[in-house]
């Protein structure tokens, strides 16, 4: 945690120890701490839910369900393969984490994740490397959806106090994740994409004679469907400006239209659901589906959906400020552990900042004289300031460097000469 917490850069599990503990320290206790230790990261995750349970003032937030990705060099890595990675936007070879997060009053952390595992590594030839890399043999496939409601779900039995959920388009576009949430009483606004069908007034859905003892289609036999991006200039979408929240940059606002209407499963099932509109500054539209009550208020949809903003400041936080991007780990027991302690740092910082607030309340006159609505607060970054200089790392000596400097050139010399080893006894050669 202190690794984490105090170090900028490298945070490695050999520079964590190194800088910690000394020169001494070569890693290998925290190592296998990490990699080889069986104790389990979920019992870290639902701790923190448990924490959160336990302070009244983040009763009813929301659970943000997204996912982040990083590049690797090989196949090797659980879960390595090629597939989509978030932040480039395009198909890389690397390992995917779907994450969940949750929001209340400006206070955020990450209360669940699990490492995706691609249809790929269920073949034979993956398999081989299941025992190695620590993935548990129960493993079965399971979509990004699936894992996420596996989570929400989860949380919901531990008792965690959200009141919504929130997800992008990747959740959305699954009529099954949506019915499974509304069967569990749980309301959710979920991005969906600008080419989903929706239908204005209820559709009715028969099934048609039967013509095999297999099959039953159903049809819908008042079909009137039209897709999203059609209804921005629908008569009954009438765009209005709502406020948002009050932020550094000022008050956040947006237009926003809502309105009831009715969904269709790949099975026929007629659903009832809201669908938000919203007109960017940038001019984009975005597209979001609710099953709220049918007397929520489009601002209060729209307050939804704009905390999922949120859910990118998990990642941020635990990237920028705690290093999670920084650990290349090939063992699925090394990612797992090592998202944990990520993301309890993270709440280690959530907690510091409300016990701050809740004993140093701030003067108001502040926010009179700086001619503002809401004074900011203390950020992750501000925080690992404080604890910088409060838990200083001990300066290596002149003495000290030396021989760190000499102990890495003789590391790559023995690295160097293992793989030319390995080369002659191979019969290949450099050209």
């Amino acid at each position: 945690m202190k690794g984490v917490l105090l170090l900028d850069t490298d945070r490695n599990f050999a520079n964590i120890a190194r800088r910690i503990n000394g020169l001494d320290d070569d890693g290998q206790r925290i190592q296998h701490f990490m990699s080889d230790s069986p104790w389990d990261a979920r019992d870290v995750f639902m701790q923190i839910q448990r924490d959160i349970r336990s302070r009244p003032e983040l009763s009813g937030g929301m659970l943000t369900l997204d996912e982040s990705g990083d590049v690797r060099s090989g196949k090797k890595s659980a879960g390595a393969s090629r597939q989509h990675i978030g932040r480039l936007g395009t198909i890389a070879m690397g390992q995917v984490g779907v994450a969940l997060g949750y929001y209340r009053a400006g206070i955020w952390a990450m209360v669940d994740a699990e490492l995706f595992l691609p249809e790929v590594w269920f073949d034979g030839e993956h398999r081989k490397m299941w025992k190695r890399l620590h993935i548990p043999p129960e493993r079965t496939f399971a979509t990004k959806p699936q894992i996420g409601l596996e989570m929400i779900l989860r949380a919901k039995a531990n008792g965690l106090p959200f009141s919504v959920v929130s997800a992008d388009e990747l959740y959305g576009r699954s009529d099954s994740f949506r019915r499974r949430l509304d069967e569990e009483g749980i309301t959710y606004i979920v991005d969906i994409p600008n080419d989903s069908v929706v239908y204005l007034e209820k559709p009715v859905v028969s099934a048609p004679r039967k013509i095999s003892s297999h099959r039953k289609p159903r049809s819908l036999s008042n079909e009137c469907p039209v897709k999203v991006r059609a209804l921005v200039e629908h008569p009954d979408m009438v765009m209005k400006e709502v406020n948002i929240r009050h932020t550094e940059r000022g008050l956040l606002t947006c237009r926003c239209a809502a309105r009831r209407l009715w969904t269709v499963t790949g099975g026929g099932e007629v659903r009832p659901e809201w669908l938000l509109i919203r007109r960017e500054s940038d001019g984009a539209y975005s597209y979001s589906l609710s099953n709220a009550a049918n007397d929520v208020s489009s601002e209060q949809l729209t307050g939804w959906r704009s905390e999922r903003y949120f859910a990118e400041r998990v990642f941020q936080d635990v990237k920028s400020e705690a290093g999670w991007d920084e650990l290349e780990a090939q063992k699925y027991r090394s990612w797992m552990h090592h998202t944990a302690i990520d993301a309890l740092a993270l709440w280690y910082i959530a907690g510091l900042k409300l016990d701050w607030e809740r004993d140093h309340p701030r003067d108001e006159t502040l926010a009179y004289e700086f001619e503002l609505e809401v004074l900011p607060m203390l950020s992750m970054s501000n925080v690992r300031e404080l604890l910088k200089a409060a838990m200083p790392l001990r300066q290596l000596t002149h003495e000290e460097s030396g021989r760190l400097v000499a102990k890495h050139l003789v590391n790559r010399s023995r690295s160097t000469a293992c793989r030319r080893r390995k080369q002659r006894q191979n019969g290949k050669h450099e050209t």
